[in-house]
């Protein structure tokens, strides 16, 4: 079969699809990418891309829709809010996509099309050319939700296009069913893909006490800087771990003289520094959240914007983590991170639920399935 992935140019997004494509391509399909500039870390991950869209990069979306310069945090907005904005965004984003999507799906003769919710072209082709569509969920939100919200603000591009709505889609889910996701559809194990880099020798072990990777995902740093990690940084110096601050080539300056057990990194996939890590420190973002689940640590989320505060929601109710202001964060708090049982405990189990679900190569032939039953 021939199965083309497609979704906006965030790596939040196009990242947790490679597991699912590197299963797919392993057991012979042949797997295109479709995406908008810039997608150098996709490239990485070594599948084709054609590229779609305008250039426009994304970010000028959410300052059109908002209206002034674009920030990751906002704090004056509930979580809906955020969320709808984010929708009218993307799908803003997506209008430059919809004619070269469309000709990249019917020329290769696309049997499958995955899609990320937050294309909001991926649906209308697939209705137009009559192809199956399954959505690869990247967290623990509903991305039928997201992919609802963004259908209504592409209504006139849908008329344009004389299609009368939506293409029904099935949802890939990465997360166990007790923390999200969508209902139905198929559902399995989350492997980390997080990108190339180099590992230093030294973390490839564990040290001589503990350890904390503090890290702001791919997003903010860009828009807000490490603004949100200036008190944590000021207080670890009172904690007896080691932190390792993973914010790849941000600007460190607003953090003034690091205390010596706090230690910049360059850019190290995340999963890799978990493995001999005792606990993550994040802003809530999807990623680095599955990522700590996936390493059955204890986590701590400074949520600031996006879906970072229903994420904080549902890991702070399962057990696994601790949530905080960023100003709020002090000794006591980063301490009891490191040490304490209950937060081991379930972060263990979370790990236990995701271990539990088919690996992305298990549920190859229900994906396949998903073309067969479209004949």
């Amino acid at each position: 079969m021939r199965i083309l992935f497609t979704g906006p140019a965030a790596s939040s997004h196009l990242f947790p699809m490679v597991p699912t494509a590197q299963a797919l391509r392993a057991a012979g399909h042949e797997v295109l990418f479709a995406s908008p500039r810039p997608f150098d870390q996709i490239r990485q991950a070594g599948f084709p891309i054609v590229e779609i869209g305008d250039g426009r990069p994304v970010r000028e979306a959410f300052e059109e829709v908002a209206g002034t310069r674009a920030t990751y945090a906002q704090p004056d907005l509930t979580q809906d809010e955020i969320i709808e904005m984010a929708a009218a965004a993307f799908s803003l984003a997506s209008r430059s996509t919809t004619d070269d999507l469309l000709a990249v799906a019917e020329g290769w003769g696309t049997d499958l099309l995955v899609h990320d919710c937050c294309l909001a072209s991926a649906q209308l082709v697939a209705a137009k050319l009559g192809i199956p569509a399954a959505l690869q969920n990247f967290g623990l939100s509903s991305g039928l939700d997201m992919a609802a919200r963004m259908a209504v603000h592409f209504a006139d591009v849908y008329e344009k296009h004389d299609v009368a709505g939506p293409a029904e889609t099935t949802p890939l889910n990465i997360v166990p069913a007790s923390l999200g996701g969508d209902q139905g559809g198929v559902r399995m194990r989350y492997v980390p893909y997080n990108g190339g880099g180099v590992v230093p020798a030294e973390l490839l072990h564990r040290g001589h006490r503990p350890r904390v990777v503090v890290t702001l995902g791919t997003v903010l740093t860009g828009t807000d800087g490490v603004g949100a990690i200036t008190p944590l940084i000021e207080s670890a110096g009172e904690v007896d771990a080691e932190f390792l601050l993973a914010v790849g080539d941000a600007d460190l300056g607003h953090l003034g003289t690091l205390p010596e057990n706090v230690r910049p990194l360059p850019w190290v996939p995340l999963a890799e520094l978990l493995r001999v890590c005792d606990a993550v420190v994040h802003h809530g973002g999807s990623g680095s959240a599955l990522t700590g689940l996936q390493a059955g640590v204890p986590q701590l989320l400074l949520p600031q914007g996006a879906d970072n505060f229903a994420v904080a929601d549902a890991l702070t109710a399962a057990g696994a983590a601790l949530r905080s202001s960023s100003a709020d964060v002090d000794a006591a708090l980063l301490t009891r991170l490191v040490a304490d049982p209950a937060l081991r405990e379930g972060a263990a189990r979370l790990r236990a639920e995701n271990d539990a679900l088919p690996t992305p190569a298990a549920v190859v032939p229900d994906i396949e399935a998903l073309v067969a039953a479209h004949r």
